[in-house]
């Protein structure tokens, strides 16, 4: 279970690192095309405000990516509960106020993964 806990980890990891990616870098060009709820006009005024949002997603991504690097298990597994936690409240915020798609692309595996750290 510990090396499914792990996997999750690194693909949750990656979500993050996508979607800093998307609102730093491609928040004009890509990032239409993904969040089409959001007028097109909106895209070019809202684009440093998109790219601070990235830059959190990178902190997530981050922190996620360092509890896969820690030699020590439980310790490991403190920082990804950590971590993860915050993707968790982050995406149930998204989920409330932005979409409910945030939820289950953003919350959802980060409480699934908590859930199983949880069993081990």
């Amino acid at each position: 279970m510990l090396l499914l806990v792990k996997i999750l980890i690194g693909i949750i990891a990656f979500e993050h690192l996508y979607i800093l990616w998307l609102e730093m870098f491609a928040w004009t060009t890509r990032a239409p095309k993904v969040f089409r709820n959001l007028p097109a006009h909106l895209f070019e005024p809202t684009k440093t405000l998109a790219g601070n949002q990235g830059l959190y997603n990178g902190f997530l991504a981050a922190g996620l990516i360092w509890s896969l690097f820690i030699a020590d298990g439980s310790w490991s597994l403190h920082v990804a509960t950590f971590f993860l936690g915050c993707v968790a409240v982050a995406g149930i915020y998204g989920g409330l106020t932005a979409g409910r798609k945030i939820f289950f692309v953003q919350a959802l595996p980060a409480l699934v993964t908590l859930l199983l750290i949880v069993l081990i």
